[in-house]
């Protein structure tokens, strides 16, 4: 199956967001709901299962210069298996204009057992932009196995890179499960925040040469995270690995000014919107 969305929103002149085009295919549909703190909000719905091994989907998104939006999906997105050696994929482009806002905060992916899915993401933004990112990947359903996935994230900010990251699981790409990479964890994911009048996260600054480097943050049950300041751009990086999806989401809604609190607990982030 092959399906393309396109998201493009542009400022109305009074402090607003229009949604000035806004259409999709089955299984990427989108759907305008009602302004969240009075941001436009759409929602990715699936219009089908999957993705499935084979499937070539797209989705578009450019934020003009003023206008903000966030994205979010229904449910979390299941890369299943199909035919035998076929490979399923999503890409995400994303142009955010000077002075915009792009919150992408959609559900987790989960590689169930069998897939074979590629995940790219791209995004540019244009200078004084600001970005919420967050993706999050489940390794296989309940008491499964991990499927074959990978996630590619390639982010620039005014013209130069700020973020390039890329992610493997599952039985193709050996030692996944290991210290080096999750260390056993089933979910894994990562919050960047872009921010031009950000508070920097907890990092800890060299004593010698005074540059900014990250920090492990205290967590709950053996999780870990991670909050990584980005010489790019006005930028923060935080990252984490749990045992489960609840566990994970609540990692990557941590504080930017301190450690993680118990699971459940909610505490105000210092991020453009909380997640």
């Amino acid at each position: 199956m092959r399906a393309v969305a396109r998201l493009v929103a542009v400022a109305d002149g009074r402090g607003g967001t229009v949604l000035r085009e806004l259409r999709g295919e089955s299984p990427l549909l989108l759907r305008q709901a009602a302004a969240e703190d009075g941001v436009a909000t759409v929602y990715v719905v699936g219009g089908a299962a999957g993705p499935l091994a084979g499937d070539d989907l797209r989705l578009t998104v450019e934020v003009g210069p003023g206008a903000a939006v966030r994205v979010r999906t229904i449910a979390a997105s299941v890369a299943l298996p199909g035919r035998p050696g076929a490979v399923s994929r999503m890409r995400v482009e994303a142009v955010v204009g000077a002075a915009g806002t792009l919150h992408w905060l959609p559900e987790q992916l989960v590689a169930a057992a069998g897939c074979d899915h590629v995940a790219e993401s791209r995004v540019e933004l244009a200078e004084e932009a600001r970005l919420t990112w967050r993706e999050e990947l489940v390794c296989g359903r309940y008491g499964e196995s991990a499927g074959n996935a990978v996630l590619a994230t390639s982010v620039d900010y005014a013209g130069r890179p700020l973020l390039r990251q890329s992610l493997a699981v599952g039985p193709a790409a050996p030692g996944w499960a290991g210290p080096a990479v999750l260390g056993g964890a089933t979910a894994t994911g990562s919050l960047l925040v872009v921010d031009p009048d950000r508070r920097p996260g907890p990092a800890e600054v060299d004593a010698v040469g005074g540059a900014a480097r990250g920090r492990v943050l205290q967590t709950p049950g053996g999780a870990l995270a991670a909050w990584l300041p980005l010489t790019g751009g006005p930028a923060d990086l935080l990252t984490a690995t749990a045992a489960d999806a609840h566990t994970l989401r609540v990692l990557l809604s941590a504080p930017a000014g301190g450690g993680v609190g118990p699971v459940g607990a909610r505490r105000p982030a210092r991020c453009p919107s909380p997640p």
